[in-house]
């Protein structure tokens, strides 16, 4: 993907002229379009300084968002756990369509930080009022292999650290993300799993991870650390439609020993096989195929469920 955004907005404005002609929307309520308070990321922000934020990453086809009101409501319950007043929610979900709409296929990061610091250090005065940047970036050309052939994966050697206050959220604070795909180039690894540090599997560094063992389909608990992906809530959702035995579970390296599936999934890739897993090879298995059939449909021509 494109590290340059070909749309950006700050609390539904354009901060330049980056934007002009790319999206006219009016400003919110009470707020000029004009103000360049309004236009402008305070160097100030609690998000740059402190990671006090949250962000969602939206996938976008045929003009629509993929799973809108899942995102929102992880984004709505996330914030609510950290204090953060997010304002008209229904005001954010229309500025996502609004950005998805006039471009065919695209991927939307919202981020949401607590806003400018009204005082120095980390305590929160209650008086802080939200920052919204919403980044558009044109969809990455597509390797249809990945979803075929499977990819290569890497474990890393980075471990988790655990604090259930902040489990299943998509917080700001990455660096543990950032260090873990450093360990191994991309060249080498489409994704890297991360172990907590109480040695059980949680995620990939971008990813939510599933097995299949004995005919089950299980994923990782995410209460202690990790992020509870969209996506792994729609493959668990639609497995369970479909009669597929599927759990949340605690599993740890010899686990990984005596499955005979591995995917991984986000919010852009749908489902990726899991080709290799450091020396060990896998097959695609007839659990991995039948629920890339059963979610290609909702990704192609995206729902909003």
């Amino acid at each position: 993907m494109s590290a340059d955004p070909d749309l950006v907005l700050i609390n539904g404005a354009p901060p330049n002229e980056l934007n002009d002609g790319l999206l006219k929307r009016p400003a919110a309520p009470g707020r000029a379009v004009d103000d360049e308070r309004a236009r402008t990321l305070s160097p100030l922000d609690r998000g740059l300084h402190f990671g006090d934020g949250l962000f969602e990453t939206i996938a976008c086809r045929l003009g629509r968002p993929r799973f809108l009101s899942l995102h929102m409501e992880r984004l709505s319950s996330s914030a609510g756990r950290l204090r953060i007043n997010l304002g008209d929610l229904k005001s954010i979900r229309q500025e996502v369509e609004s950005a998805a709409s006039s471009t065919q296929n695209s991927l939307i990061k919202l981020i949401v930080t607590r806003g400018t610091a009204v005082a120095r250090g980390y305590g929160i005065s209650g008086q802080e009022s939200a920052t919204r940047v919403l980044l558009r970036y044109p969809w990455p050309q597509e390797d249809t292999s990945s979803q075929r052939d499977g990819v290569r994966v890497q474990i890393a050697s980075l471990r988790l650290g655990e604090n259930p206050a902040l489990a299943g959220m998509k917080h700001l604070n990455r660096l543990e993300q950032v260090l873990a795909r450093s360990e191994v180039p991309a060249a080498e690894a489409a994704e890297v799993l991360l172990f907590s540090g109480s040695g059980h599997l949680i995620s990939g560094t971008m990813s939510n991870v599933f097995v299949v063992r004995a005919g089950k389909l299980i994923t990782p608990h995410i209460d202690r650390c990790g992020v509870a992906g969209v996506m792994r809530r729609v493959v668990m959702r639609e497995a369970a439609k479909a009669g597929l035995a599927v759990e949340e579970g605690i599993l740890s390296g010899s686990d990984l020993e005596n499955v005979a599936e591995i995917f991984l999934t986000n919010a852009r890739i749908g489902i990726w096989p899991v080709r290799t897993l450091g020396t060990r090879t896998f097959a695609t298995g007839e659990v991995t195929r039948r629920l890339q059939a059963l979610i290609a449909p909702l990704l192609e021509n995206p729902v909003d469920a």
